[in-house]
């Protein structure tokens, strides 16, 4: 890979909890209550720190285990606002808010361009995506002023136009030499509602899965290699023993709210969920 992802994970304990107060979320099956864009989680702790953290799947809280950052709150928090929390300088807890939820939205976009340059088989447009990848980061270090005049929708209509080129061409490898399997193979537009579909019979190598909605699908023991799962909804999607090593704008949020073993394989830039090995499925 040419560039390291380990930045692009959470750091909390050099973040303000900008997640736990920025979001709001209203009450439904992954939170408890309502919670307005602003107003500090019940849970969050003077340090900043999340005091049922260790046990958000046990409390239900899915609606936490399935947001990921990142490693946008570090940046803001450490870089955009050199250390000053909105706590220590109230006047600057609005504008820092906003700027979080941009600085994310870039973070995710550099989290998939690093994953494009992973795979060899996007050798062809690696230019490309350094130079747009070295743009985005420029952006990440802009001041919270004009981080807030950022067009980040046209920025991020341009990332997208080189992701799709990359689902292409590591799709296309992944697809290529296959042998014809009368049935199995199947292709599925955008947004595919497949929940709690059994995929065990269906060749998923190569497949486009961008936006699907998976919940509680059955994807064990499959090869997913090359498969594009950028926006995919994992929610307790069955992924024991699948191969997942070579899937394409898989995240850590995903795999979080997926269920898995300690036989299911996961690209080296996530980590396995503890969930995972203590799974008795």
């Amino acid at each position: 890979m040419n560039k390291s992802l380990s930045y692009l994970s959470a750091d909390c304990g050099k973040c303000f909890g900008l997640c736990c107060v920025a979001l709001y979320f209203s009450a439904s099956e992954g939170f408890p209550i309502d919670k307005d864009a602003g107003m500090p989680c019940l849970n969050l702790q003077p340090d900043f720190r999340c005091c049922v953290h260790k046990t958000l799947s046990a409390k239900g809280l899915k609606g936490c285990i399935a947001f990921d950052c990142f490693g946008a709150g570090q940046k803001v928090a450490q870089v955009s606002y050199g250390g000053r929390d909105w706590r220590k300088v109230p006047e600057s807890a609005k504008q820092m808010f906003e700027v979080f939820l941009i600085m994310r939205q870039l973070h995710e976009l550099l989290w998939y361009l690093a994953d494009a340059l992973r795979v060899q088989s996007t050798r062809p447009i690696h230019g490309a995506l350094s130079s747009m990848l070295e743009k985005t980061e420029r952006l990440t270090h802009l001041s919270p002023d004009s981080l807030m005049e950022l067009d980040v929708a046209a920025h991020r209509a341009d990332v997208n136009t080189l992701l799709l080129k990359t689902s292409e061409l590591v799709r296309a490898e992944a697809r290529r030499g296959q042998k014809a399997h009368s049935g199995r193979q199947k292709t599925f537009g955008r947004g595919a509602n497949l929940i709690a579909a059994d995929l065990r019979k269906i060749d998923l190598r190569g497949a486009n899965l961008r936006g699907a909605c998976l919940i509680a699908a059955n994807l064990r023991g499959i090869d997913l290699s090359g498969t594009d799962f950028i926006g995919a909804d994992f929610r307790d999607a069955d992924l024991s023993g699948a191969d997942l090593t070579m899937s394409l704008f898989l995240t850590q949020a995903q795999v979080n709210v997926a269920k898995g073993d300690p036989s299911t394989k996961i690209p080296p830039t996530l980590t396995r969920p503890t969930h995972w090995t203590l799974s008795k499925n």
